[in-house]
């Protein structure tokens, strides 16, 4: 049974809470998640929200908003800080295809670079079949979630998503971060290190210099890790125009910092437990001081205490028994995102994992309506 409240942007959100039968857990890299759908039949059929309608609003209690106090800037600021990242180039360069891999259904893959700081970062890219539009593709760029980067491979998990995408008629290039796979650089983390949004973002600026995609109708998909360096990259870059993340760390640093708790063994695509950043939150506690000594430094590097700045609207998706990343990290960011004024939607789904894998289909239906209005649609 599916229940649903429908909401419009500037001071509505959408909330939905999906009730499905828990399946068995799916990897994402099995194409087996294609084939995942919400028990009972009636998920797959269900209306999705249209912005034309204007529904009566309702009241969130589902989770406390941590107040994050307007961030202000500081003599020097920390590679981190929103700021700083926002004044910071991040040219790209043309992306190269190196190797043409096994195709898709009605579209073919490649293994492509582009450069981000002097480093040569691959990815997995996309391109439709068929006659191109006039402006060229829609294109997404996909950030992955937390891998150990010693096992990442570019060609693994994630396939039934990235399938998805392209089946639909986008350019879709899932980079790996520096250190990944064939990526030149240190993996240093998404947290604690600014590395990976300086790819994500030199990504965007590839993608838009790419002759077949339309460089004003870029998105990004990210789910967990994945999910913070997407919220990052649209309150920095103009250029993402609509966003959907799934699972993601979403959290602004205070809340990051004092509400992760998690149970039980972490999925596959998980990120490290809160112990393996200490030491990065220690040490930026001994030089910048503690949440409660600095405030402004823990929210100046915290996407959320910028979200009047978005570039487009966002689409969340969180299962209930996600044991790897708070649901109510989204929850908490559907609150903030209407408190400024922005398009949200949000989409629960109970009983489900990490990976939404039980549900798998209608979260990725939902995904694909909500790029078509956001991206082809206009």
């Amino acid at each position: 049974m599916i229940t649903k409240k429908r909401l419009l942007s500037f001071g509505f959100i959408y909330l939905v809470v999906v009730t499905s039968l828990a399946c068995a857990w799916l990897s994402p890299g099995s194409d087996t998640l294609q084939n995942a759908i919400q028990s009972g039949g009636d998920g797959l059929s269900a209306e999705v929200p249209s912005a034309s309608l204007t529904p009566p609003a309702i009241h969130i209690t589902t989770a406390t908003t941590t107040p994050l106090p307007t961030a202000t800037a500081t003599p020097t600021l920390h590679p981190m800080n929103i700021l700083a990242m926002r004044q910071t180039p991040y040219p790209g360069s043309e992306i190269v295809i190196e190797e043409t891999i096994e195709r898709g259904v009605n579209y073919s893959r490649y293994y492509a670079w582009y450069q981000s700081e002097g480093l040569k970062i691959y990815g997995l890219l996309t391109i439709p079949d068929g006659e191109m539009p006039p402006t060229g593709w829609p294109a997404i760029v996909f950030n992955h979630g937390y891998i150990p980067p010693t096992v990442y491979r570019t060609t693994e998990r994630y396939i039934a998503y990235v399938d998805w995408l392209a089946r639909s008629g986008y350019i879709v290039f899932r980079i790996d971060y520096r250190g990944h796979d064939r990526s030149e650089g240190v993996a240093r983390g998404g947290y604690g290190d600014p590395g990976y949004t300086v790819d994500v973002l030199n990504a965007v600026a590839a993608i838009k210099r790419f002759p077949q995609a339309d460089p004003n109708r870029i998105g990004m998909w990210g789910h967990s890790m994945g999910g913070f360096l997407t919220l990052r990259a649209m309150v920095i870059s103009p250029d993402v125009k609509a966003g959907v993340i799934w699972a993601g760390v979403v959290a602004s640093y205070p809340d990051l910092l004092t509400r992760w708790r998690r149970g039980g063994n972490p999925t596959p695509t998980a990120e490290p437990t809160p112990s393996s950043f200490r030491r990065w939150r220690s040490d930026w506690a001994e030089q910048y001081g503690s949440l409660e000594e600095n405030p402004d430094f823990w929210n100046g590097i915290s996407a959320n205490a910028y979200l009047v700045d978005l570039s487009g609207p966002i689409q969340l998706h969180h299962g209930t028994a996600d044991d790897s990343v708070p649901l109510e990290f989204s929850e908490i960011l559907a609150q903030q995102m209407q408190q400024a004024g922005q398009y949200v939607e949000l989409y629960t789904y109970e009983g489900d994992n990490h990976n939404i894998s039980s549900s798998f289909d209608l979260a990725m239906t939902r995904t694909l309506d909500f790029f078509n209005r956001y991206l082809k649609g206009g």
